[in-house]
């Protein structure tokens, strides 16, 4: 008589996969709800912090790509996460939801304010918005800075990239010619270390 030998268990972060209708309503949620340039605060808060659906690592990880590539951060960063979560048919569902309702929404706003646009309380209104939104931004600026100095060096390419471009204007992309191969000789030196 054979025995045979059990499958051990699978490791305790294996969780069952998200569902697609999960993640497209999550998604289209952050859609419909949040707006005004602070969209990858409102994603960290919902994928990390509420949902628990991804570490904070690899949601920095992906805010980070998606800022690289060309495009729409959010947009990048959506196809990211759904990818990340789901394979193929999440990121196109990720996209979507994040796009639909904004879609049809702005339309909506545009012909409003065509209408109402001259109005005080309009642009009161307006400028709450972008304080809450700037507000996001810099909350996840601040933990992303924070994560990502981790020595010396790091922190000294983090602080010469925002005084390049925050603080004396430069364009972002000589910026980045020039301290991207700096980042990746100090950590090299670091690996090898």
């Amino acid at each position: 008589m054979t025995e045979t030998a059990a499958l051990p268990p699978p490791p305790l972060t294996t969780r069952p996969p998200i569902g697609l209708a999960a993640l497209f309503g999550a998604f289209l949620h952050l859609g419909i709800t949040s707006f005004g340039g602070g969209l990858s605060g409102w994603m960290h808060r919902e994928f990390v912090g509420r949902r628990g659906w991804m570490s904070e690592a690899d949601f920095l990880s992906g805010l980070a790509m998606a800022q690289a590539m060309p495009g729409v951060n959010v947009v990048n960063l959506a196809l990211w996460i759904g990818f990340a979560l789901r394979g193929s048919a999440g990121a196109v569902l990720a996209v979507t939801g994040v796009l639909a309702a904004p879609i049809v929404v702005i339309i909506l706003i545009g012909v409003v304010y065509g209408r109402y646009g001259g109005l005080a309380s309009v642009h009161a209104v307006l400028a709450g918005v972008t304080a809450a939104a700037v507000g996001l931004s810099l909350t996840l600026g601040w933990r992303a800075a924070r994560r990502a100095a981790r020595d010396l060096a790091s922190l000294a390419i983090l602080l010469a990239t925002f005084a390049a471009v925050g603080v004396l204007r430069l364009p972002m992309l000589p910026v980045v010619a020039v301290l991207v191969p700096l980042s990746l000789i100090f950590a090299f030196r670091r690996g090898a270390r």
